[in-house]
């Protein structure tokens, strides 16, 4: 095992992060982290976009209070992870099938360091598209717990052929490099002020996400490429047609949600064998990084749903 950077002085997390380098199949590297917290099992957390391993530290803390183990991962393009372009600002993907390389190297990792069983899925916005389509691949987890989950993307109506458009000719006109419009090289925390975000109404938890940026700013990315919003409006499109798996779910979802697509994910969950929608009122995109009522009850749910689940484990 590479050992990696971990910037423990902003993480919040627990003592004894393991933090290491892993190599895709394409030869990406991508950073994955992990703290064993407890023997219940062990929770993979999949960050979405523009997000990092230390963003959750505190989600380590809290689910090693309820008995769990937690890994998680720099995607490709973020993070400290490889970035895809000459800059690194822009945050970008070739194709979100890309995502699955980087996740088979990490749930390798995982086994080789033999990390508690049975394992469970928290995923959030764009890690919750990565993480709905692992599943329907056979990600081998026994339970999910969805945070905002990017099954779509929110924009008004007209917009929608307009994204469409113009993300479908970048490629072609050799411009999948650039900005989606209204959207620029600094990242989102840095460019938005507390009272116009759309992440959370929590002023601590926001400057906590600042700090980090401020401090480490080789982990932040700015705005996503055309290319990035080519492939999610494809993939997310291509998801809404795969059925639901059989599998324990709880879906969490901000009553003030801005950034993904709320209609998308209640379709999802009204056929979803056995899933449950959870709307919390006021919040925002962020549960996880909302005031502390919305956190515990995220992470009491999610660990309630976990425990229920059998604990003989699964051989890989």
């Amino acid at each position: 095992m590479d050992a990696a950077p971990f910037y423990a002085d902003v993480a919040d997390a627990p003592a004894g992060a393991v933090s290491a380098w892993l190599e895709a199949v394409d030869g990406v590297k991508v950073r994955a982290a992990y703290w064993r917290g407890g023997d219940k099992g062990t929770v993979l957390l999949f960050p979405g976009r523009t997000e990092y391993v230390e963003k959750y530290g505190p989600a380590a803390r809290e689910f090693a209070a309820r008995g769990y183990s937690l890994a998680t991962i720099d995607w490709r393009g973020q993070g400290i992870a490889d970035r895809l372009l000459d800059d690194r600002a822009p945050g970008h993907v070739g194709t979100f099938a890309d995502y699955q390389l980087d996740l088979a190297a990490f749930t390798a990792f995982l086994k080789g360091e033999r990390l508690p069983e049975p394992w469970f899925l928290v995923a959030h916005s764009m890690g919750g598209c990565i993480g709905l389509r692992a599943i329907l691949h056979g990600l081998p987890v026994r339970a999910v717990a969805f945070s905002g989950p990017m099954w779509g993307i929110q924009m008004p109506f007209f917009m929608r052929p307009v994204a469409w458009s113009i993300s479908s000719l970048a490629p072609i006109l050799g411009q999948a490099h650039r900005y989606v419009p209204a959207t620029s090289p600094t990242t989102y925390v840095l460019a938005t002020g507390f009272e116009e975000n759309l992440l959370t109404r929590d002023p601590a938890m926001y400057d906590f996400m600042r700090h980090q940026m401020l401090d480490h700013p080789d982990l932040a990315i700015g705005g996503p490429t055309l290319g990035w919003l080519r492939e999610a409006l494809i993939e997310t499109r291509a998801l809404a047609a795969q059925p639901s798996p059989k599998l324990p779910c709880l879906t969490v979802l901000g009553g003030s949600e801005r950034i993904v697509d709320v209609q998308a994910i209640r379709s999802r969950m009204a056929r979803w064998p056995g899933g449950r929608l959870d709307v919390v009122p006021e919040a925002e995109h962020e549960v996880m990084m909302e005031v502390p009522a919305t956190r515990q009850r995220f992470y009491d749910a999610a660990a309630g749903l976990f425990d229920s689940v059998p604990r003989e484990k699964l051989r890989f």
